[in-house]
């Protein structure tokens, strides 16, 4: 038995692996097209593509692990018996629920995974991406170069006389507005400074001068900031389950959290739909296996989908239950009540 078990889940991973790597470089591509948009806003660098790709990665595998595992398990049965290999098995007198017994393991530790990513892994990916995007933009609105134009600075007016070739800026002119008072602050040099996510402008060698109706005032400096002018708008998060359930609910995220608890179950609640697919008798049924299978895909995610935007929470049980009794009924009457 053992043998017959070690044989089936290395037919399985072969025909996994083969399935998985093309569909995840297609989705990787798909992915690195949708990055590639970023550019039209910030400028990221082939290190920084690749460090957003990574935050990607576990949303990338969610979505490709449980619909290639579902493929491979109904080839490798399909493939069992297009190779004979079913009909002496079952003729030895071993039973198809010995067959679904050994590829319950892989499954539910593929469904096991799956919820670790999601609930644990994505949160945690998902800010991070959006952090850094957030702060790439912010540092994109600080491309200053010297020109007869001035710049936006926050709630000041920016005129740079030069450029130097450390990424510092000479001869800069700042001037601020308001009812009460009018600020101009002139210096030799300066350089922007990011901290987490604050950029701050700093002076050095240069004068500040103030006026309104009451007086009239003068400052020489060494070294001045100008600080929090645009700060970045970070997310944060203490533990994932903070992140699904905080303290002010949010609809999307919850009916977003039952969809992906459906979508992680599915290579589990799978093994019956798989085995009627994948078994079957060469000679008297051609199998139109591809079609069953990218109808089943759509059938279940479909209903994942649309049972949680109409029933919320009941589509968890709804579904499993659902899905488990009419998958199982076609197991009993198509492949039990033949082999």
């Amino acid at each position: 038995m053992k043998i017959l078990q070690h044989y089936i889940k290395h037919s399985l991973s072969i025909i996994f692996l083969s399935i998985f790597l093309p569909l995840f470089a297609i989705a990787s591509i798909v992915f690195l097209i949708k990055l590639a948009t970023y550019t039209a806003v910030i400028q990221l660098t082939i290190f920084e593509m690749a460090k957003l790709f990574f935050f990607m990665l576990p949303e990338l595998l969610f979505y490709t692990l449980p619909l290639s595992f579902f493929v491979a398990v109904t080839l490798t049965l399909f493939k069992l018996s297009n190779d004979n290999e079913i009909v002496v098995i079952f003729a030895l007198g071993i039973r198809p629920k010995f067959i679904l017994k050994t590829l319950f393991i892989p499954a539910l530790f593929l469904s096991l995974l799956l919820l670790f990513n999601f609930f644990v892994l994505f949160p945690h990916a998902k800010i991070l991406s959006n952090n850094f995007l957030s702060y790439k933009k912010s540092e994109a609105k600080f491309n200053l170069s010297a020109s007869e134009f001035g710049h936006k600075f926050g709630d000041w007016l920016l005129y740079i006389g030069k450029d130097n070739l450390n990424e510092t800026y000479s001869d800069v002119i700042l001037f601020n507005k308001n009812q009460d008072e009018e600020v101009l602050i002139g210096s030799k040099k300066a350089e922007i400074i990011n901290d987490s996510g604050i950029l701050r402008l700093k002076l050095s060698s240069g004068e500040g001068y103030s006026y309104s109706k009451e007086k009239f005032t003068q400052i020489n400096f060494e070294t001045m900031y100008i600080n929090d002018t645009m700060k970045t708008d970070l997310n944060k998060y203490e533990t994932p389950m903070e992140y699904w359930m905080p303290k002010n609910p949010s609809p999307k995220k919850r009916k977003m959290l039952i969809a992906n608890i459906l979508f992680s179950l599915f290579p589990v609640l799978s093994l019956f739909l798989a085995a009627v697919i994948g078994i079957v008798h060469t000679r008297h049924q051609k199998g139109k296996i591809f079609l069953f299978l990218f109808l089943g895909i759509i059938i279940y995610y479909t209903l994942a989908v649309a049972l949680q935007l109409v029933i919320s929470s009941y589509a968890l049980p709804a579904l499993v239950f659902g899905w488990l009794i009419g998958t199982y009924i076609l197991y009993k009457k198509i492949i039990v009540a033949k082999f």
